[in-house]
């Protein structure tokens, strides 16, 4: 792990652009061949087949900095990035807006889920049909998502990284994405050791406000 000291400000900025970016505006989904709009109705499947998730993940930045945790989802609108230890940041959403917080200096941000890049992953049924457009790929075994506002490119867009995989709901797995903010910065997550319809209270999804009491929450 990157000393948390030495990049603090790179992390916070890098976790902001995942709750930052896509609008609630209206937009058209680009026109597409039948077999590619089948690939788009594929991957809006698998993504609302997902009940709950649990999954190890890495973010990277664009100079290659990267930190680890663990995170869980629960539709709908529900996810919580848990970062390992040493780095004292969570990143929550509780179904309506997501929050940031930095517990070494006792600040918390928030922003609605409708202005977040992730709420393609949180809301398919409302991003992806609306924003989204297949991007080629080499491989074809490989469904790339890219969700944006082309009439409002400040932002930001998302892309999200779809495998076959016999296990996932709808036979496709999430392995990875990324988000691109209006100044090129590039924050990247991988999951892995996903785990399907694992049972998760919606108290994971809170959060103690470090503004009230200087204790992290395990």
């Amino acid at each position: 792990m990157i000393s948390y000291l030495k990049t603090k400000p790179v992390l916070g900025a890098i976790a902001a652009a995942l709750a930052i970016g896509t609008p609630a505006a209206t937009v058209t989904a680009p026109t597409a061949a039948v077999a590619a709009q089948g690939d788009l109705d594929r991957a809006v499947t698998a993504l609302r087949g997902i009940s709950t998730m649990k999954a190890d993940f890495t973010q990277t930045d664009r100079q290659g900095q990267t930190v680890a945790g663990k995170l869980t989802l629960k539709r709908p609108g529900k996810i919580r990035f848990q970062y390992e230890d040493g780095v004292p940041l969570l990143l929550v959403s509780n179904g309506k807006s997501l929050t940031l917080i930095d517990y070494e200096v006792n600040q918390v941000q928030r922003w609605p889920i409708s202005n977040s890049p992730l709420g393609a992953l949180l809301d398919p049924n409302r991003d992806v049909k609306r924003y989204g457009k297949l991007v080629p790929t080499t491989n074809p075994d490989v469904i790339s998502v890219e969700v944006k506002d082309p009439n409002k490119p400040e932002y930001g867009v998302i892309t999200l990284i779809f495998v076959p995989s016999g296990s996932a709901p709808g036979g496709l797995q999430l392995t990875n994405w990324v988000a691109l903010d209006a100044q090129n910065n590039r924050t990247t997550v991988r999951l892995r050791n996903h785990k399907y319809g694992v049972a998760v209270p919606d108290s994971t999804f809170t959060y103690k406000d470090p503004r009230r009491s200087t204790r992290r929450p395990r």
